[in-house]
């Protein structure tokens, strides 16, 4: 390869890493063409899986700062480059590992943190943002329903309040709420005059 040719891969490379939001490493001795193709198939929406030299890819590891892969550069290389859902792209590198024994999931990165194959597998093990966002989803409209019916409660309370008030009112009349205080309120002569008086000038007729 002429050195043109390895500038131009290896800024390929570091822009991928750099574009990606997790890489993971792989180890691809004795699979076949149809078996990278069939893991590229699986991978695909979620991650590219880019069959590396091991060089130019520690060079641009290097050039963006990415160093979870170093001193594991070795034998024949490939990384999945992630720019979907790292759960999904997880779970895909891990059953087709499962059924295909040959590829050995070496290490990886998520978004900026250096991830062990241990790590990579639990990763796996999560539910999908697709699941995760699904749930959350069923629990806001749980919450919006709980909040629809505490805040239709004290009104329909208020309702049934208000619908026995007027019955009450219809049955009893309404209150001369107006007259009332006129009746308990005294004239100043009223107050003035001996309580006989008042007496005596009520049997007058």
């Amino acid at each position: 390869m002429s050195r043109p040719d390895k500038a131009a891969a290896i800024a390929e490379l570091s822009e991928k890493f750099q574009s990606s939001n997790a890489a993971v490493l792989t180890e691809y001795r004795g699979l076949s063409v149809k078996q990278i193709t069939d893991l590229r198939n699986t991978l695909r929406g979620n991650a590219t899986y880019a069959v590396v030299k091991n060089t130019l890819t520690q060079l641009a590891a290097k050039d963006a700062g990415v160093t979870a892969f170093d001193g594991q550069l070795v034998g024949p290389s490939a990384i999945a480059f992630v720019e979907g859902d790292p759960v999904e792209a997880a779970k895909g590198l891990r059953d087709f590992a499962k059924a295909n024994p040959l590829l050995v999931i070496k290490g990886g990165v998520l978004e900026g943190k250096t991830l062990s194959a241990e790590e990579i597998t639990k990763l796996a093990d999560l539910e999908s943002r697709e699941v995760l966002l699904a749930k959350l989803a069923g629990a806001m409209n749980a919450s919006l329903s709980q909040a629809v019916y505490l805040f239709a409660a004290p009104l329909s309370k208020a309702a049934r309040t208000v619908d026995a008030l007027r019955a009450k009112v219809e049955t009893e009349g309404p209150v001369d709420t107006a007259a009332a205080p006129a009746a308990t309120e005294e004239t100043p002569a009223e107050a003035d005059a001996p309580a006989t008086d008042v007496a005596e000038g009520g049997d007058e007729s």
